[in-house]
């Protein structure tokens, strides 16, 4: 188990260092500089350093206890009906579906919300702006989908590759590298690319509140969820009458009055 989240770990790092370069010397839009700082940066940073901290404390503790209570029924099950692969298969449509509406609850639910915003503060997108999560939501996501795990019995397996898949393209979605136009129409058939993604993160409160999905991009077609707008070079990031803050403003915005 400890060499299976090792690698999870290591594969993650390295695939988001190379689009930190890619998006650096291949940018699909120029950075502006007055936003893209180093302070900026750092602070997206920081914020991942925080919930790895979280990680071996309180997420992983939550979900394996998820897998070995929820995996007391569904091992039989699962090798009678669908065999591995096909129930790896179902896991991470399941999965995915799940996190499509979790976050999607997220920015219809004023208290999820309330942590959701810190991610959709940033002005601007890179593959850092994947990691920029406020501990908060990270932990409430955890206690949800540890609920998910146990009512379905998702196997330890199934939970790491989705990991690993939905961070790796979290981090692709989020980038700013540049594609060639037919490559990211052949994807997004498939999954969430960046110019899908970067129209939910679009200024306009109507196309943030669309193009929720996370690894697939079925589901917002699916639930009539995806915007009708293209991402343009010149789109404005970030939220409305929204300023930048520092990593402590980020952290405790969430318990203030907004």
């Amino acid at each position: 188990m400890t060499e299976l989240i090792a690698y999870k770990s290591l594969i993650v790092v390295l695939f988001l260092l190379v689009l930190f370069i890619a998006e650096r010397y291949a940018p699909a839009v120029a950075a502006p500089e007055k936003t893209v700082t180093a302070q900026r940066t750092t602070t997206n940073l920081l914020l991942w350093f925080c919930n790895s901290l979280l990680s071996p404390l309180i997420i992983l503790p939550v979900t394996l206890y998820a897998i070995n209570y929820g995996m007391s029924w569904r091992s039989d099950w699962q090798e009678a009906w669908l065999g591995s692969w096909g129930g790896l298969l179902l896991d991470l449509l399941v999965l995915d579906l799940w996190i499509y509406w979790w976050h999607r609850a997220n920015h219809r639910i004023p208290l999820l919300w309330r942590f959701h915003r810190v991610h959709h503060l940033d002005h601007w997108l890179d593959v850092t702006s994947s990691v920029r999560f406020h501990f908060g939501e990270v932990i409430l996501s955890a206690l949800v989908r540890a609920v998910v795990i146990v009512c379905l019995g998702i196997p330890l397996l199934s939970v790491i590759i989705f990991e690993t898949l939905v961070l790796m393209n979290a981090g692709f979605h989020h980038s700013n590298v540049r594609l060639p136009s037919r490559l990211e129409q052949i994807l997004s058939r498939l999954i969430i690319t960046p110019s899908i993604h970067w129209m939910h993160h679009h200024v306009v409160q109507q196309d943030t509140d669309s193009n929720y999905g996370v690894l697939f991009s079925f589901w917002d077609r699916l639930f009539g969820s995806q915007s009708k707008n293209k991402r343009t070079a010149d789109m404005e990031i970030g939220l409305e009458h929204s300023k930048d803050m520092n990593l402590l403003k980020l952290l405790i915005s969430p318990f203030k009055s907004h």
